[in-house]
């Protein structure tokens, strides 16, 4: 599995709206992806409220898994970039 790592970039963090627009996004390429904060156990990030339990911030690091490797850099720019914009 590839993984990457990315500062989340939403004003509000992984909250509501960006964790929703992500796990629509995974759900749409229909391979598994998984987030974790930097030593943190992965989360689902099919799941807006899985991706929520994360409690990421604006700034926080991110580790973004997948063996898809289109998927994992889309799913990477989502969460670097503000959705909350």
């Amino acid at each position: 599995m590839s993984s990457t790592t990315v500062v989340v970039g939403s004003a509000v963090g992984l909250h509501a709206r960006p964790a929703t627009l992500i796990a629509e996004a995974v759900a749409d390429s229909g391979v598994p992806v998984t987030l974790a904060l930097q030593g943190g156990d992965p989360v689902d990030a099919g799941s807006a409220l899985m991706i929520m339990t994360l409690g990421a911030e604006k700034g926080m690091k991110v580790v973004v898994s997948s063996d898809d490797q289109a998927t994992l850099d889309k799913i990477a720019d989502m969460v670097a970039t503000d959705l909350d914009a």
